[in-house]
């Protein structure tokens, strides 16, 4: 068992350029998730954006996956094999991982969103032990 072994919500998701500046929060600063990592080296995870309504011209940002994962007390790795999105069913989606005190912060690599560099990090509690 490890540091991560439990369920865990979301409390903070925040994007960053490639400058640090920050950038209007992921989900609308609105995010809902789960993120559950069992003894057994399998985990899941799900995140959408939880606003009631969504702005005509909008879409709902959701993304999720699951699959067996590692972890060596910074990087956690996870080798995807379910997915709403079939294009990650198989890829590895790595994540640096610090704990600030009962919080768990991901850092997933950067990205191009809108035409431009994002970084985010996404804060989690754990909610329970498995």
């Amino acid at each position: 068992m490890n540091e991560l072994t439990g369920t865990w919500r979301l409390v903070r998701a925040v994007s960053r350029d490639g400058d640090g500046k920050e950038l209007p929060p992921p989900y609308d600063g609105k995010g809902i998730g789960r993120i559950v990592f069992t003894s057994d080296g399998r985990m899941a995870v799900m995140m959408i954006d939880g606003r009631a309504e969504i702005p005509a011209g909008q879409t709902r940002e959701y993304s999720g996956y699951c699959g067996k994962y590692t972890y060596d007390g910074t990087t956690l790795v996870t080798h995807v094999d379910t997915a709403p999105d079939p294009s990650r069913v198989g890829s590895q989606q790595p994540r640096g991982v610090r704990f600030e005190g009962a919080l768990m912060v991901l850092r997933p690599p950067a990205r191009v969103a809108g035409g431009a560099t994002e970084h985010r990090e996404l804060t989690w509690e754990k909610i329970s032990g498995i």
